[in-house]
């Protein structure tokens, strides 16, 4: 198994990069299950980037006019606008979710319901087991006669009151249930950690497209990393991200080789 490392100065210099280089050591796959069942693609055994600027402007690809291409990602996806009734943050901030959506990482992430076990140690208090905090509708809130938790604002919260050094601050996207659904959340967790004064994003993607879905995935992270750093008080720090399953579909082999001048 070959585990390939990019060291990249910001998003898009990341994106080139791996694109790049998956025309070279990426490995044919036949696509057994989920999206594009039947097809191939190219895939990185596991992939690793390491981006130490993010938040330099532009966060989306690069691509010349020369290459006569459109850019895989458009800046209204993103934000908002045009042909676009919904924004990328919205879907990644927001616990919005529309009829059909199993799952959107915002509601993953913004509104986890206090069930169970948990629920019972809340209601007790008792301080050995649960860190029971105040219901004050951002970390915790309630809706309908439930409890929510917003994970953003919980990890926001708990640097400010406890500080820098705290390895428990994990935003989860993924349930162990996950395993029952036909298309499991690709993002599984963005890892934190605050040092030399500034917040930096560990992420972890299980199955991951290269062409349009990483840089749409990371600018709208980046987007969220700079939220919580300021809500936090430090500054927008490095990211580093992973993946087991970075891949390029056939149909957008093409593409990269326009992109990067392979024939």
């Amino acid at each position: 198994m070959n585990l390939h490392a990019v060291k990249a100065r910001d998003l898009p210099d990341l994106w080139f990069q791996a694109v790049y280089g998956i025309l070279d050591h990426g490995r044919r796959f036949v696509i057994d299950r989920g999206s594009y069942a039947g097809q191939t693609r190219l895939e990185y055994d596991y992939f690793l980037g390491h981006v130490t600027h993010p938040g330099t402007q532009p966060l989306i690809p690069d691509i010349p006019p020369s290459c006569g291409i459109p850019n895989p990602v458009e800046e209204e996806y993103i934000y908002g606008g045009g042909k676009y009734q919904k924004s990328y943050l919205e879907y990644l901030m927001t616990p919005s979710k529309e009829p059909g959506e199993s799952y959107t990482y915002g509601e993953r992430l913004t509104k986890v319901p206090l069930t169970g076990e948990k629920l019972t140690w809340w209601e007790k208090n008792d301080p050995e087991i649960i860190d029971k905090r105040p219901l004050d509708g951002r970390a915790v809130f309630e809706e309908d006669g439930k409890l929510f938790l917003n994970q953003i604002e919980w990890v926001c919260e708990t640097y400010r009151r406890f500080g820098p050094r705290n390895n428990q601050m994990v935003l989860q996207v993924a349930h162990p249930s996950d395993l029952c659904l036909v298309d499991p959340p690709c993002l599984r967790h963005i890892d934190t950690r605050i040092q030399d004064d500034k917040l930096h994003f560990f992420v972890y993607f299980r199955s991951w497209d290269l062409w349009g879905g990483l840089p749409a995935n990371l600018a709208g992270i980046q987007n969220l990393k700079e939220y919580m750093a300021g809500q936090i008080g430090v500054g927008d720090g490095e990211m580093a991200v992973e993946s087991k399953g970075l891949h390029l579909y056939g149909y957008a082999e093409d593409l990269a080789k326009l992109r990067c001048l392979k024939s």
